[in-house]
């Protein structure tokens, strides 16, 4: 572990302490290697490396079809999918999650078919890079 000093103006270090509020963090140090970490993981989803993920869908299961091109879609990118999970929420809503694994282009591509179907609430992909 090394230790170095930080300047940071008045208004960004207000910003940074209002983070480790928020989320708990036990300090600035902790906080500043999230932030690292997560931009980091960021910039190497650009590079398109192998990388893991999770595919959140909130939709409505009245949708004529819907399911069936859920499903088609997952079936079409099989090599990303490693598992589904399927939730009633309420009498007509559902979310679905999809745990992916892959290159970040494909995972991206695959999460970005499943969001733009009609019926699909909300969609959000969350990846995370792979230890090599």
């Amino acid at each position: 572990m090394k230790r170095f000093g930080v300047s940071l103006e008045d208004n960004l270090l207000a910003k940074l302490d209002g983070l480790i509020k928020r989320h708990s963090f036990p300090n600035r140090s902790q906080a500043i290697r999230f932030l690292i970490r997560k931009y980091l993981a960021e910039e190497q989803w650009k590079t398109d490396r192998n990388v893991s993920g999770c595919l959140v869908l909130v939709y409505d299961h009245h949708r004529p079809e819907l399911q069936n091109r859920l499903t088609s879609i997952q079936h079409d990118y099989h090599h990303l999918v490693l598992c589904t999970q399927h939730v009633h929420l309420d009498h007509s809503n559902c979310m679905e999650t999809i745990t992916l694994k892959g290159s970040a282009d494909e995972l991206r591509e695959l999460s970005d078919k499943l969001i733009a179907l009609k019926g699909i609430i909300h969609g959000e992909l969350m990846m995370s890079v792979l230890k090599e």
